[in-house]
Order: C-alpha cells, then sequence, then structure tokens
C-alpha cells in the first residue's frame, strides 16, 4: 500500500508506481503534512467525484481544495480558500467550475483551470451540509439544518428558499437522477417529492408506522431514480420504489451496526442504473457493501483501526474515496475487492430439469411485504415465443462461459430477440469473448506511452472529443507496442475506433476486445501486408459468386473489385455504413458465432442492397455508397447472413479456413505474429530511414531556410545600407536647403523681430508714459481730496467749535441769569431778614419775656440758612465742573488743532513756534488773570476775616449781658465755624485742583466767599440790632457783584482773541497745502 505526502506541493503524482492490494484493494493512500519538519497532519474532510468518475475534489480544514485525476495519475491544488469547507460539488454544466460550501455558510464557486473566483452566493444561517447538482448541472440545491435554497448555477442567482418550522429540521434536499424531481427528507422521517420547475409537491412517501421509528438520516438514490435507500438510528435499511411510492424492502444489517451514518449505491456497467449493490457506513466506522435483492455482504472496508469517515463511490463504480479518521485520503479499486461485483443477476434463460424432492433440500426465504419491481426490457414488448426444443445440456463443456452463461443459450436468446439486452450487453460481449483482463500486461504496455506513429493522430484523424482522441491514442500506442504491425497498419484507428467510443471509459476492457477482434475476426488480414487481405476478400467473393452472380458480374463490368466493396466494410467493421444500434445489434450476433460470420455479413450486406448497386456505374458512386450509410434493414441483412451460413456449400465456406475462436491467454498476451515480419521490419526500417531522412531534410532545409534568411537578411541589410545612404545624402542635401531656407527665413524673421521689439518698446513706453500720467493724475486726485476731506474737516471742526462756543456763552448768560435770579432771591432773603432783624430789635425790650420764643426762631432761621448754603454749595460746584468740561472741550479741540498742525511742512514751523509763543503769552496772561483774582479773593477773604474778628468782639461784649444766652449763642457759633471750615477745607482743595487744571473760573471762589460772608455777617447780625452793619454789607454786596462782571467779561474777551487766531492760522496753512 502506498502512503503519498502531498505535503505543501501544488500538483504531482498521486502514486509513483500502481500496485493494488489483492487483499485490501487499496490503490493509494494520500496524507498531507503541515510541514516537512513537522508531522502534524493536515485533515482532510470532503471528497466528491465528477460526472466521468476519473477525477474527484478533495478539501482539507485549511481550506485547500485539490483535484484528483486517477486516469492520468495527477494531483494538483486548484485552490486556497481560507477556511473549512462542509460540502463540494463537481459535476456543473461547465466541467471546470466547481461548488464549495464553506464555514461561514457562504457557497463560492470557482473555475479549476484559471483558478479564479466565479461566483459567491449568499443566505444560509446555519452550516451547509450537503450540495445537489441537477442532472444538467444549471440548477443546485444547498442544504442546511434549518432551510434549503435553490440555485440558478447560469445567473447564479437564488431562485427558492424553502423554509421549515423550527421543530421540524431538513435532513437533506436533493435532485433526483435524470429528473426534474426534487426529493426533500426532514426530521420527522417524511420524505416529500417536488416538480423542479413549478415547485409543485408530486407526491409523499407514507412514513412507516409498523416497528421502531428509524430517524432517517442518510438517504441515497439509484442511478435510473426508482429505488430510495434510507436508514438513521437503526440496524435498519428501508428501500421505497419511487414509481409505486411504497415501502419495498427493509433489510436488517448485522446486529452490530446501532446507526446508519452514510449509504450509497455503487454504480454497475451492466445494470443499467437499477443498482443492486448499497454501501452502508454504520458507527463503527466500517463501509460494508450489500447485495439489496440477496442480502449478500460482497465486501466491506475499513475497520476499527483504520476508521472511516466519510466515503464518495465512483458514478461509474470503478472508484471509492474515502476519508479516513486520522485525515488521510484512501483511493480503493472496486475491481480489485471482489470479483463477484461484475456478475450480471440471474439469467433471463432458465432449464426445467426434473428432480426428486425432498423437503429436507428446500431453501426457506423470507420474503418482505412490498410492491412488486417490475422489470423492464430495452424498449420494445416481449412477445411469447417457441424456442426450439434441442437445447444442449449443461455437460457441453465446449460452449460454457465465464461467469456462469452458455454460449448455446445465448445463441438461442439471441436468434430469438435479434440482440442482447442493452442492459446486459455489456457484460454478455465480456463472458462471450474471455477477456482476461490482464491488468499488469495492460500497464506494462501503456506505460511506454504514446507509440511514434500515433503521436500526430489527430492530424489524421480528427475528433471533437478530446477525451475519446486520447483513449484512441491509449489503445493504438498499446497494439503497436504489442505487436509491430499495429504501428504501420493505416486503417488500425478505423477498426478500434467504435469500441474505444463504446469502452472509453475503461481502456483495458476496450484493448482486450480491440486485440480479441483482431486475432480472431482478422484472421490472414496481415499476410499481405501491407496490401489488402487478398485471401479473405477472394473468400467473400466466392461466396457472393455464388449467391449472386448478376451481382459480380455487374461488379465485374463496372471494374469493381472485392477491395472497393469488401474491404471498406471490413477494415470499418461496418462503422461507417450502420448506426449505433445497429452496428451493437451486428456485433451480438458476430461476437456469438463463428468468425466467418463476419464475412458472411459483408456478402450479406452486399446483396441486400443490390437493387441500388445494381444501378450504379461508376467507381465513384460505389466508393461513396461502401463508406456512407445507406437505409437497410439490420433484421434482414442479418437473416440473410444466416441464410448465407446455412446454405453456402462446405468447399467455399469461410469457417473452413477461418479458425475456431481463440480467446486472449490470462496473465500475458499471445504474441502476435502473423504478418510479414521482414515487410514490417522492412516498412519500419525504411520508416526510421524515411524518418531520418525527413530529419535530415528538414534540418537541411531549416540550415537552407536560414542561410536564405541570412543571405536575405544580408541582402536587406545592404540594400537597406544603400538606401540608408542615398537617403542620407538625399536628406543631407535637403537639409542644406532647409538650413538656407530657415537661415533667410530667420533673418526676415530677426528684422520683423527688431521692428516688432522697436514698436513694443515705443509701445512700452507710451505705456510707461501714460500709465506715470495717469499715476499722477491719480496721486493728485487723491491729494485734492485729501485737502478737500481735511478742508472739510477743518470747516466741520470749526463750525462745531463755534457752535460750542456760542452754546457756552448761551450757557454763560443763563448761568448770568441763575445767579440774577438768585442774587435778586437773596436780596429778598436779606429783606426779609433785615424786617425780622429790626422788628427784633424793636423787639428787644421784650427779649428777656420772650427769650424762649426768640432762641427758638434762631434756630430755625439758622437751620434755614444752613440749608440754603448747602442748596448754593451744590450749585456753585455744579457750575464749577460744567466750567471744568467746558475746559477739558477746549483742550481736546487744541490737541487736535496741535496734531493737524503737526502734519504742515517745515515751511510752515516758524508760524508753529510764532504761535506757540503766542499761546504761553496767553497762558502767562491767564496765570495773571488767577493770581489777580487770588489777590482779589485774599483781600475779600482779609476783609471778612476782620469783619468776623470785630463781630466776635461785638459778641464777646454782648454776652457779658446774659451769661446763658452767650453760652448759647457761642455754642451755636462754634458749631457753625466749625461747617463753615469744612466747608472752606473743601472748597480750597477744589480750588486747587482747578488750578492744576489751568482752569481760570474765579467767578465760583468768588461768589462762594461771598455768599459765605453774607451768610456770615447774616448771622451775626441775628445778635445785632445796629442798622449800620446792614449798610455795609449791602455795599460789599456791590463792589463783589461789580468785580465779577468785570472779570467774566475779560474772559470772554480772550477767548474770542484766541478764536480768531485760530482761524487766521488755519487759513494760511490750507493755502500753502494747495499750493504745494
Amino acid at each position: 500500500m502506498q502512503v503519498t505526502d502531498i505535503g505543501s506541493r501544488e500538483d504531482g503524482k498521486i502514486w509513483h508506481r500502481k500496485s493494488v492490494s489483492s487483499k485490501y484493494g487499496v490503490l493509494a493512500t494520500v496524507t498531507r503534512n503541515a510541514s516537512a519538519r513537522q508531522t502534524k497532519t493536515v485533515r482532510f474532510l470532503q471528497v466528491a467525484f465528477d460526472t466521468t468518475g476519473e477525477s474527484f475534489l478533495a478539501g482539507d480544514h485549511h481550506g485547500n481544495i485539490y483535484v484528483f485525476d486517477i486516469s492520468r495519475n495527477r494531483f494538483k491544488l486548484v485552490q486556497k480558500t481560507g477556511q473549512a469547507c462542509t460540502a463540494l460539488a463537481f459535476n456543473l454544466r461547465r466541467t471546470t467550475e466547481f461548488l464549495v460550501a464553506l464555514a461561514d455558510y457562504s457557497i463560492k464557486c470557482f473555475d479549476k483551470d484559471t483558478r479564479q473566483p466565479v461566483s459567491w452566493m449568499r443566505g444560509h444561517e446555519g452550516a451547509i451540509s450537503s450540495l445537489s447538482i441537477h442532472s444538467s448541472g444549471s440548477y443546485a440545491i444547498s442544504t442546511s439544518s434549518d432551510t434549503a435554497q435553490l440555485w440558478n448555477l447560469d445567473t447564479f442567482q437564488r431562485k427558492r428558499k424553502l423554509n421549515v418550522r423550527q421543530s421540524v429540521g431538513i435532513q437533506k434536499v436533493f435532485f433526483l437522477p435524470h429528473s426534474n424531481t426534487i426529493l426533500s427528507c426532514f426530521s420527522d422521517d417524511s420524505i416529500f417529492a417536488w416538480e423542479s420547475d413549478t415547485l409543485f409537491c408530486k407526491y409523499q412517501l407514507p412514513v412507516p408506522q409498523d416497528g421502531p421509528r428509524i430517524y432517517y438520516r442518510a438517504f441515497a438514490v439509484t442511478q435510473d431514480g426508482k429505488t430510495l435507500a434510507a436508514a438513521g438510528r437503526s440496524n435498519l435499511v428501508h428501500l421505497w420504489c419511487l414509481d409505486s411510492r411504497q415501502l419495498l424492502r427493509v433489510i436488517q444489517m448485522p446486529p452490530k451496526v446501532k446507526t446508519v451514518r452514510f449509504v450509497d449505491f455503487l454504480p454497475d456497467s451492466f445494470d443499467g442504473g437499477s443498482n443492486q449493490i448499497l454501501g452502508v457506513l454504520s458507527q463503527d466506522d466500517v463501509l460494508r457493501f450489500i447485495n439489496i435483492q440477496s442480502c449478500k455482504q460482497f465486501f466491506e472496508i475499513g475497520s476499527h483501526e483504520d476508521a472511516i469517515t466519510l466515503a464518495a463511490i465512483c458514478p461509474k463504480g470503478h472508484h471509492i474515496v474515502a476519508v479516513m479518521d486520522s485525515g488521510a485520503l484512501r483511493i480503493y479499486d472496486v475491481r480489485s475487492l471482489t470479483p463477484e461485483i461484475s456478475k450480471p443477476p440471474q439469467p433471463l434463460l432458465k432449464q426445467v430439469t426434473k428432480g426428486k424432492s425432498s423437503e429436507g433440500s428446500c431453501l426457506k426465504m423470507k420474503v418482505y411485504a412490498g410492491a412488486g419491481q417490475h422489470v423492464k426490457t430495452s424498449g420494445r414488448r416481449i412477445q411469447s415465443k417457441v424456442l426450439p426444443s434441442a437445447v444442449s445440456t449443461l455437460d457441453d463443456k465446449e460452449n460454457d462461459l465465464p461467469n456462469g452463461l452458455n454460449k448455446k443459450r445465448l445463441q438461442v436468446l439471441l436468434r430469438a430477440f435479434g440482440e442482447y439486452p442493452a442492459k446486459y450487453r455489456m457484460f454478455i460481449w465480456r463472458s462471450l469473448l474471455h477477456l482476461p483482463e490482464n491488468h499488469a500486461a495492460f500497464s506494462s504496455l501503456t506505460d511506454k506511452g504514446l507509440h511514434s506513429a500515433y503521436v500526430c493522430l489527430q492530424e489524421h484523424y480528427p475528433i471533437k472529443s478530446h477525451k475519446l482522441q486520447r483513449g484512441l491514442q491509449r489503445v493504438l500506442s498499446a497494439l503497436a507496442h504489442w505487436a509491430a504491425v499495429f504501428g504501420e497498419t493505416d486503417y488500425l484507428p478505423l477498426l478500434a475506433f467504435p469500441f474505444v467510443k463504446l469502452f472509453q471509459n475503461n481502456p483495458l476492457i476496450c484493448f482486450e476486445v480491440v486485440a480479441t477482434v483482431i486475432v480472431n475476426w482478422c484472421q490472414h488480414w496481415f499476410e499481405y501486408f501491407p496490401n489488402p487481405p487478398l485471401n479473405v476478400l477472394s473468400l467473400a467473393e466466392n461466396v457472393l459468386a455464388h449467391h449472386d452472380k448478376e451481382l459480380l458480374q455487374h461488379f465485374v463490368a463496372c471494374g469493381v473489385t472485392s477491395q472497393m466493396y469488401a474491404w471498406p466494410l471490413l477494415e470499418t467493421l461496418f462503422s461507417e455504413v450502420l448506426m449505433t444500434e445497429e452496428w451493437l445489434k451486428l456485433f451480438d450476433n458476430v461476437f456469438s458465432n463463428h468468425p466467418s460470420f463476419l464475412l458472411m455479413a459483408v456478402v450479406a450486406y452486399v446483396t441486400c442492397c443490390r437493387a441500388p448497386l445494381l444501378l450504379c456505374t461508376d467507381k465513384k458512386d460505389f466508393e461513396y455508397f461502401f463508406h456512407h450509410q445507406n437505409s437497410l434493414d439490420i433484421s434482414a441483412m442479418l437473416k440473410e447472413t444466416y441464410r448465407l451460413m446455412d446454405s453456402t456449400p462446405a468447399d467455399i465456406q469461410p469457417s473452413s479456413v477461418l479458425s475456431d475462436f481463440e480467446p486472449l491467454t490470462q496473465g500475458q498476451y499471445p504474441i502476435f505474429n502473423k504478418y510479414p515480419t521482414f515487410i514490417v521490419e522492412y516498412q519500419s526500417q525504411e520508416r526510421e530511414r524515411i524518418r531520418q531522412q525527413e530529419v535530415e531534410y528538414l534540418r537541411e532545409r531549416q540550415e537552407v531556410q536560414e542561410l536564405h534568411a541570412e543571405a536575405v537578411r544580408q541582402q536587406a541589410e545592404f540594400e537597406a545600407w544603400y538606401k540608408q545612404q542615398e537617403l542620407l545624402l538625399q536628406g543631407e542635401e535637403q537639409r542644406r536647403r532647409i538650413l538656407q531656407e530657415e537661415e533667410s527665413k530667420l533673418a526676415q524673421q530677426r528684422a520683423r523681430l527688431a521692428a516688432m521689439k522697436r514698436e513694443l518698446k515705443v509701445k512700452e513706453l507710451s505705456l510707461v508714459d501714460s500709465s506715470r500720467r495717469r499715476f499722477l493724475k491719480h496721486q493728485q486726485d487723491q491729494r485734492r481730496i485729501q485737502l478737500k476731506r481735511l478742508d472739510d474737516e477743518i470747516q466741520r471742526k470749526m463750525a462745531l467749535r463755534d457752535q460750542e462756543t456760542v452754546a457756552t456763552v448761551q450757557d454763560i448768560e443763563v448761568r448770568q441769569m441763575e445767579l440774577d435770579a438768585q442774587r435778586q432771591l437773596f436780596e429778598q432773603q436779606l429783606a426779609k431778614e433785615q424786617e425780622r432783624v429790626s422788628q427784633t430789635v424793636r423787639a428787644e425790650v421784650d427779649t428777656r419775656r420772650c427769650r424762649a420764643e426768640i432762641i427758638d426762631s434762631t434756630f430755625q432761621n439758622l437751620i434755614q440758612t444752613d440749608a440754603d448754603i448747602s442748596q448754593k454749595n451744590k450749585k456753585m460746584l455744579e457750575e464749577s465742573l460744567a466750567e471744568v468740561g467746558q475746559m477739558e472741550v477746549d483742550a481736546d479741540w487744541q490737541a487736535e488743532v496741535n496734531k493737524r498742525l503737526e502734519k504742515a511742512e517745515e515751511r510752515q514751523e516758524k508760524q508753529r513756534e510764532r504761535l506757540v509763543n503766542f499761546s504761553k503769552q496767553t497762558h502767562a496772561k491767564e496765570e495773571k488773570v488767577v493770581q489777580l483774582m487770588l489777590e482779589v479773593e485774599g483781600k475779600q477773604w482779609d476783609d471778612v476775616v476782620a469783619k468776623q474778628a470785630k463781630l466776635e468782639e461785638e459778641r464777646r461784649v454782648a454776652t457779658t449781658v446774659n451769661a446763658q444766652q452767650r453760652s448759647l449763642i457761642s455754642q451755636e457759633t462754634e458749631e457753625t465755624e466749625k461747617h463753615h471750615g469744612k466747608l472752606r477745607k473743601s472748597l480750597e482743595g477744589s480750588l486747587n485742583q482747578q488750578m492744576e487744571k489751568r482752569l481760570r473760573s474765579p467767578c465760583s471762589s468768588r461768589g462762594l466767599l461771598h455768599k459765605t460772608q453774607s451768610e456770615t455777617t447774616n448771622i451775626s447780625l441775628i445778635s445785632q440790632s445796629d442798622d449800620s452793619i446792614g449798610f455795609s454789607l449791602d455795599r460789599g454786596r456791590g463792589e463783589l457783584d461789580s468785580k465779577e462782571r468785570g472779570l467774566m467779561q475779560e474772559i470772554r474777551e480772550l477767548r474770542m482773541k484766541l478764536a480768531a487766531r485760530a482761524t487766521d492760522f488755519i487759513s494760511p496753512s490750507t493755502s500753502s497745502v494747495h499750493s504745494h
């Protein structure tokens, strides 16, 4: 047993030397280790055969997909999916494509030749357990536990989806072979049949009620789609007849089988699709093959040590591929496992014999109830016929055939029905021809490779099917290696082609059939090699002369020999003139009779077609007739052949010349040397010599061609060189002419360019001048606009200043009016006070009596006087604040004027200095005015202090009159002085701030002092009754008013002078800017 480790190789041989173990039938064991250094085995998971049965797919759990070709002994890595596969399918309509169900619940289609993905199908939500392909290869069904989906493989689109309840799972959904029916099997043992086109439910198989429940898990259908095998968690296997929809049979497996995991039918070439052998894989990992009719176990593979987890059976029944528990693949040869696998069922013809009945010798068989199975023939209705009574006995050893058949019985059947059943034809032919099936000998022939005579076979015999082409080359090469004459025989491909087409899946059987035909039915064909077998053709011509002289004379008259009417039929074995069914029917009779039957068939064909042949006179018509199919009744031809066999005299009977049938020998094939060896050798030598001469001729021709090509190349090079030289000269002359023209053009262009430069320079200068003028104009406009804007701004400022001056004057006038009104009010208050004082003086006599009233009135007057003084002080403070704001506005305006004056040019510096000097003089005068005001205020203050001192002396004198009144008045006076001191300090602080800010407003101070003095005088007058004091107060008040008016007038005159000088300064500066 060979073990092949493919490792990381992408292609190679499956086995290095083909040797099948007769005991186990193992062809090869394939393993895959992860690497050469590691012994970890990569497990294979799934396998699937193609329709031909010659190759299969295998996928491992790393996602690698391999194609194993058993016929070519090759394997190849076709895809790397990267994930484990759960199902494979390799029988699509496009034979190079295959489907892979992956672990991510998707299905991918790949091309094994290009290794490119074709499509990607999604839709399942669970692991895909199986893939079923329609017999046409255009549709596929994918099955998971919860759903089944129908796919169109032409468009790779989902056509339908089958959903079931969660409680009822899906076991398997698959197509029936060669049918449009879909079977769906569920976990509750229910089985439904659907029409694939309309998805209409055709029928449902009844669920078995008798016996224990099986829980179907494994299903298999025969190739004719008539029988269904179902098994599950039991050792029982149910066989259903899908035609009658009834349970056909229940097969009970051995007791050690508890559960069935896998079932599949083993096809046979001779059963016509009604497979009789079922493979059952149980829980003990053993795959058993049993006959479903006799319940006999043929063989089993696998064991407890070599456990099988999955298996796939070849559609032709030649090989079985098992996935072992170790992860390896094991390839079995079915024909090596058991010879009984190729035996046919019981013969249709049985002989009735007499015998003694014995109760002890009877065999009892238990027959399970079920519908009977109808056996169909090849398509025609079997009619009852009376068979001849002269039937050979079983003692005729000469007529015994292998596998329990008898030649005489088969001949009787053939005479009765005209042909063998198509279902058993191949098996009968193998039995009739006694094929030895020498595998080793055939392998030794095929191992020699293609014969040199048939390397270019496709050039002479082109065949559309590459498979048939390779099969024909293989068989012809084996024949040529077996006997040298077959390498020189021109008609051998025509002779072997029908058998190659018939046995294209079994080259061994094909070779042995062709070899048997050559040895027996082609006797004496090669005695006149390489000429046609004239001796054999003369035998046919003698028979034709005996039975139809007229036709032979017509042939002679037309110059048609046996090489024209008999040899085309023999060298092609009637394959050119008969249809397939007719040819099979003919060779049913040929293989069942003496080798001379073929010559008689040639004569019968000619005599059956005598009417059209008698009408032919041209040789081309005869050639066409015997190389093309004609309207002929094959049954009549066979009857005519048997008549010729019976009525032909013994002296011209071909059987007297031809030997009886001799099968091929076992082990090794017989030596075939019935041909002129020297001619074949001479032809071989001549062929070799011719081949050598052809090789030499080809070599010499190649050399001559090379020399000729070299000479032509050199000649072409010389001509090209001369031509190139001429072209160079012409080009040089042309370039010179072009250079002259270009120089002249360049000179003209330079002149034009100079002129253009001058024009451009002039334009540029004009543009520069215009742009300069435009820029100057723009600057002038900007300056004009700026000057205008400055003028407008100055006019606006002047107007604003005038307005502010007017407003200030008006405010001063309003304030003067307010002062006048306040003075008048004060005079009224003084008059009232005088009247009250006079009244007090006149009532002085009553002072003592009314002291309390005088004290009360004095307090009230003091309170009122304080209120008036506070109010007046507020007014005076407001006036001072207004004057301060006015002075701030004046200072801001002067600052703005100074900023604008700073922008003037240097030529105005003298004017600015003059204005600064003038401003300094103005400030000096203002300081003088302020000092004068302070001096006046100081003098007034001295007067007031003197008067206060005088009043205090008088009050001290007056206090001596009454101690109580003096103390009271002194207390009030002290309080009043304190209050006045506070007021004076606040006013002095305000005056100091005003002096720091250069505020020249002495009115408030003077008025305040005047008012203070007046108030003080009034207060002092309360305690005096002398009228002279009142007159002095009036005179002092008048002087203060006149001085105040004079100071206000001087301030107005100074402000008007400043405004006039500012106007005179701005107008010359504006005129100077315009001049610049």
